[in-house]
């Protein structure tokens, strides 16, 4: 019986580069000319995974996260992991943006990727969901390379890494 090769898809975000990005974007803020006299806060919680944008109006809300993602693009941050939810109204005529930070692929996702895996007829391709990733094994390491170019071309809502490649 020959060895079976294998990688895990993993979806992954490094909190000390969104710190960061966090830090660059504030910075930036400062010295915008349209944020002076304007409140624009950006705090991470950590333990809940969630950033949360503060900002006197709609416009600078949208100008706020657009900074921030710049940020993000710029230090290889995937946004695809930031789950936005609508802006809803704060204390004092602000208003606020939760954003939820999405570490590790979410089942629905982990299910998705291992139907498309069987759907694509890839010979002897196995893929088994471990907690928040998935296994992706088969004797032949073209047909790995075949499924790691099929699950790059789809949008799974995510963004996905490929690594433990053996």
């Amino acid at each position: 019986m020959p060895a079976t090769a294998s990688f895990d898809v993993t979806s992954t975000v490094d909190f000390a580069e969104i710190d960061n990005a966090l830090n660059q974007a504030r910075k930036e803020v400062g010295q915008r000319y349209d944020f002076k006299g304007a409140t624009a806060e950006m705090d991470l919680d950590r333990t809940d995974k969630k950033l949360t944008l503060l900002a006197d109006d709609e416009f600078k809300m949208n100008a706020l996260w657009e900074i921030l993602e710049t940020r993000l693009v710029r230090r290889n941050v995937p946004t695809k992991n930031f789950k936005a939810a609508a802006t809803e109204p704060a204390s004092g005529g602000k208003v606020r943006r939760v954003i939820e930070i999405q570490q590790g692929i979410p089942i629905e996702a982990a299910r998705e990727i291992v139907k498309f895996l069987k759907d694509r007829k890839l010979k002897k391709v196995q893929a088994a969901i471990q907690a928040d990733q998935v296994r992706v094994s088969s004797p032949s390491k073209d047909e790995l390379q075949e499924a790691i170019q099929a699950l790059r071309g789809h949008d799974f809502g995510v963004a996905l890494q490929f690594g433990n490649y053996r």
